[in-house]
């Protein structure tokens, strides 16, 4: 049962426990009995010409008349070459279901701990919770309304309660409300404008202290409205703009300890979306289909990983802006 806490409910799992195993790779003793890749002392060195160890580096001397390529380690593209996300701590807004749910799961297949937020949807938060879990990593579910301040700060103050540190925020909640010139009210706009931007704002303002600590990263939503500006989602397209501008101003304001980035994604279709829209898609984009959730999850990754890379919005809509 969840533990109830003032404009909160958090979901627990129990941290998975690590035994070894008989073939040496670490084994998460868990209910999703999740393995560990192997260790790099498992990855293999090619080589033409002659490879000297020395005090752990490769020393290469090549042989007279014979050329030489020489592989340090032959491991898989997601480990060669970068930092893991293994055991980083992750707080995803807006991640109970569609694309924040996805985002969560991904980092979780990554190795990364999370924190799914939510507002309204606590059966799906629920659901996600026990999703991370399979996954062999541990999760927390905490309800917080964004438009309230005070409550941003409580959920990040209980963040830093409960995992101790903050490695990646990303900002995905948001609203998606359609409204023309003419039938645009106050309560559009400001609904709008409290969601899209003044949220992920006084989110990163609330974690920046736990970031800085771990030379985090914050990765901010925008999306092609913000970019092209839609005459249908007047309220909704100034807002993503202003995240892309807030994505330049963190940037600046934040370094160098913490990085943060920005993505704009097209049309994504969900699972649920009615099948109709796909062909309406392939028309408006050079790749000639819709986005998928694993689209934009594989950009959050990227993002997240990426050490030199800050103040940048990545656009991920096959094309559609061209």
């Amino acid at each position: 049962m969840p533990v109830l806490y003032p404009r909160c409910a958090i979901f627990r799992s129990v941290p998975p426990q690590v035994s070894s195993t008989s073939s040496g790779c670490a084994a998460i003793a868990s209910r999703s009995r999740f393995i560990l890749p192997p260790s790099p002392a498992d990855s293999i060195s090619l080589i033409f010409g002659e490879v000297s160890h020395l005090s752990g580096h490769l020393e290469r001397r090549s042989l007279p008349g014979v050329g030489m390529l020489s592989f340090s380690a032959m491991m898989p593209a997601s480990q060669h070459n970068r930092e893991s996300l293994n055991s980083k701590v992750a707080l995803v807004t807006g991640s109970a279901k569609r694309l924040g749910r996805a985002v969560a799961l991904r980092l979780a297949q990554e190795g990364v701990d999370i924190i799914i937020h939510y507002r309204k949807s606590r059966a799906e938060a629920a659901e996600a919770v026990a999703e991370v879990e399979k996954l062999g990593r541990r999760a927390i579910a905490i309800t917080a309304d964004l438009g309230n301040v005070s409550e941003i700060k409580w959920l990040f103050d209980e963040t830093s309660k409960q995992f101790g540190r903050l490695d990646i925020l990303v900002n995905s909640a948001a609203n998606f409300l359609s409204a023309s010139m003419d039938s645009t009210t106050e309560e559009i706009w400001d609904a709008s404008v409290d969601t899209n931007l003044k949220a992920p704002f006084f989110c990163a303002q609330a974690a920046a202290p736990l970031l800085r600590r771990t030379n985090g990263t914050i990765i901010n939503f925008a999306d092609t409205g913000g970019l092209l500006g839609w005459p249908g989602y007047i309220a909704h397209s100034v807002s993503k703009a202003g995240v892309v501008m807030l994505t330049k101003v963190l940037a600046k304001a934040l370094a160098p300890e913490v990085r943060v980035n920005a993505i704009a994604p097209g049309t994504i279709t969900m699972t649920g979306d009615p099948p109709e829209w796909e062909a309406g898609f392939r028309k408006l984009a050079p790749l000639g289909r819709s986005g998928t959730p694993s689209d934009i999850t594989d950009a959050v990754v990227f993002l997240a990983l990426s050490k030199f890379i800050t103040g940048q919005t990545l656009v991920v809509d096959g094309g559609s802006t061209l």
